[in-house]
């Protein structure tokens, strides 16, 4: 999830904005989430050499 989605100011100006956005919450709230299975090794790096052949484009 990017962060400007739930960093945004909403601005409410009348009735039907409102019950739209309260309808919208109350539908998220019964969502669940979904399970992630992590399937890969994790590592930090803090290498500037090694970052720039992890991203580095592949021919």
């Amino acid at each position: 999830m990017a962060t400007k989605s739930f960093l945004k100011n909403i601005v409410i100006k009348d009735k039907k904005s409102a019950n739209a956005f309260i309808d919208a919450l109350e539908n998220a709230e019964n969502k669940k989430s979904k399970i992630v299975e992590i399937d890969r090794l994790v590592e930090d790096v803090d290498d500037n050499e090694r970052i720039k052949e992890i991203f580095k484009k592949k021919s």
